[in-house]
């Protein structure tokens, strides 16, 4: 009878953990959610919506109250009307959201080798959750295209606050429409961009959009049916030309 074969040698030990784990970040970490606006965030949606128009110098054409934004915005379920993704930071990990059959929150986390500071974090503090604040928005809403036989999204607005550009957080923004559209089999996702604003346009082609400098926006404003109906004139309406993306 053959003898038994030696056991075998017993394993080294495991080394003790060194540094930080890879999965930790590293410097000074940025955790961001992209989430949906509710009824609730309506205080800051009227903030960001003014700051955008003192960035864009247009704040004599604002009007917008919390009233009205709350009469309007939110009457339809996410994105067979207007909706909007909210952008959220924190220095800390995000406690979870309670679920929405919409639309998951899209949760990451990126690092910079130096803190970021944000001289307005008490005014967007987000529903009071610690340190979570709210960063910027992306306001968007179906429209359609005959020529391709499917519907699409419209971005009406896409801002960041000041001290969160040039941080990837547009980007983070319009990619989540993008996805969203993909989701729901949409043929494309078109904005507008103003045409002195040189930062916007070249971030657009970055992101892979064209501009169509053929097209042009035209408005009417303050419409009236009556009138619209009985007489050729348009001298009442203002009719806005500005560059159009599609």
């Amino acid at each position: 009878m053959a003898a038994a074969a030696p056991p075998p040698p017993p394993a080294p030990a495991p080394s003790p953990p060194t540094g930080v784990p890879e999965s930790a970040p590293i410097g000074h970490p940025i955790f961001y959610r992209i989430r949906l606006a509710t009824p609730a965030d309506v205080p800051h949606i009227h903030k960001l919506i003014h700051q955008m128009a003192v960035f864009e110098r247009l704040t004599h054409l604002f009007s917008a109250t919390e009233s009205s934004l709350s009469t309007t915005l939110f009457n339809s379920p996410p994105f067979h009307s207007f909706t909007i993704f909210l952008l959220e930071v924190s220095r800390h990990p995000l406690l979870p959201l309670p679920p929405s059959p919409h639309f998951t929150p899209i949760e990451r986390v990126i690092t910079r080798e130096l803190p970021l500071i944000d001289p307005e974090e008490d005014q967007f503090r987000s529903m009071g959750n610690g340190d979570v604040v709210v960063a910027g928005f992306v306001l968007f809403f179906p429209n359609y295209s005959t020529f391709l036989g499917k519907p699409g999204f419209y971005v009406e607005d896409l801002f960041v606050r000041e001290c969160y550009r040039r941080k990837g957080f547009g980007r983070i923004l319009l990619t989540a429409v993008a996805k969203q559209a993909v989701k729901m089999d949409y043929g494309r996702v078109e904005w507008a961009v103003l045409d002195w604003n040189v930062n916007a346009i070249e971030f657009n082609e970055l992101m892979g959009a064209k501009v169509l400098s053929e097209w042009r926006i035209c408005r009417l404003t303050g419409v009236n049916d009556t009138y619209w109906l009985s007489s050729s004139s348009f001298s009442p309406f203002i009719i806005i030309l500005k560059q159009d993306l599609r």
